[in-house]
């Protein structure tokens, strides 16, 4: 673990981005409800989230449903939506006492009344804490942000608009931009995920479902980001 920490410092790795893809064919494949597979994918991020307070990484950013998502049947988006709050009821005070720090990006305006309150207090909760700061894109899309970005410009009679001022009017202004970005189940795209944010981020992608991504799979992919050369367009 020292070693991993060293190279985690060594490599100025502050920020992981994870697409959390393979839930609902980890399930197929097991001849599972796809449900299991998102109760498992719950398991895994529990275990990423250790490893990255074990390895010193500050940021989290996990990809958990977008804005397309609503596509799907509405039993899954029922079953995504209870998950989500029962998740944060059960796993908050344990994430409180690690010193987890919990944001939310994407437009939770247009989730459930009772969903809102259950990650504000969550939010708040944790508001003060100094450790692993997960970040969850729920209802996300990144297409979306620009827009209400480029929207929320126009309103202030902004008149010379620079990289930073659309950086800063993005949900992540807070949090500096990813230097990896993780894709499990071998998918190629990123998925209308974080556009702005990964212009220069680092790329893997892994074949592995998400609910079989533990920490040995997190170490491939952070000695992969080692062996990067990132000269930013120089």
């Amino acid at each position: 673990m020292e070693d991993i920490k060293k190279i985690v410092d060594e490599c100025n790795l502050k920020h992981i981005a994870i697409i959390m893809d393979g839930n609902r064919r980890w399930a197929k494949e097991k001849n599972l409800p796809s449900a299991f597979g998102h109760k498992k994918g719950v398991d895994a991020l529990k275990t990423i989230m250790r490893a990255f307070d074990d390895f010193g990484i500050k940021y989290l950013t996990v990809y958990a449903f977008s804005t397309e998502n609503w596509n799907r049947k509405p039993e899954e988006v029922n079953f995504l939506m209870d998950l989500l709050g029962q998740t944060l009821k059960n796993e908050l005070q344990e994430m409180n006492d690690n010193n987890v720090v919990i944001s939310f990006i994407g437009d939770t305006l247009k989730l459930s009344d009772k969903l809102q309150e259950i990650l504000e207090n969550a939010v708040q909760t944790t508001k003060n804490n100094t450790g692993v700061h997960l970040q969850i894109a729920f209802n996300y899309g990144s297409r979306t942000e620009i827009t209400r970005a480029v929207q929320n410009i126009i309103d202030e009679n902004i008149k010379e608009v620079t990289e930073d001022i659309i950086s800063s009017h993005l949900y992540t202004n807070n949090i500096p931009d990813p230097d990896l970005l993780i894709r499990t189940g071998g998918e190629m795209r990123v998925s209308n995920y974080l556009l702005w944010q990964i212009a220069y981020s680092e790329f893997v992608v892994t074949d592995e479902f998400w609910p079989d991504f533990n920490r040995e799979s997190l170490i491939k992919c952070i000695m992969e980001y080692k062996s990067r050369n990132r000269r930013f367009g120089k």
